[in-house]
């Protein structure tokens, strides 16, 4: 017998939580991860000026960031041509996916790739799963 499939939920972490999250999902790596995906956003949307970015644990074990605003953000991607408009939490999703892809190919640890296949899987799911997809692929 087949049991069902649990979805994959975010939690926004509570900002007195924020302190301890980046360490727990990158350890000594958290300001290099933070940092390639904030340079992402800038990269696949030259609109992007900043801003103050909540944090998400998923209940696989992931993590991503995405900038707090009702904004959305048109994103393109050189390599692939993609052109698109998404709401904050998708380019959130997808400046976080690209990050951790880049950051994988150098890594000492698996973490970054592990990170990635667990935000990926959550994005499976997400309602702009499709454009996000697009942009990555």
């Amino acid at each position: 017998m087949n049991s069902p499939i649990e979805p994959i939920v975010a939690r926004e972490v509570a900002d007195d939580e924020r302190l301890q999250t980046l360490p727990r999902h990158f350890g000594r790596d958290m300001l290099t991860v933070e940092g390639a995906i904030f340079t992402f956003m800038r990269e696949l949307s030259p609109h992007y000026t900043g801003g103050y970015w909540t944090f998400f644990e998923l209940s696989n074990g992931g993590f991503y960031m995405a900038v707090q605003t009702d904004a959305r953000f048109l994103i393109g991607v050189d390599g692939n041509g993609f052109e698109g408009e998404m709401t904050a939490d998708a380019a959130g999703i997808t400046a976080c996916l690209f990050a951790l892809s880049h950051l994988s190919l150098n890594a000492t640890n698996e973490s970054m790739a592990r990170h990635f296949h667990l935000l990926r899987d959550f994005a499976l799911a997400h309602p702009e799963a499709r454009a996000i997809f697009a942009a990555i692929d």
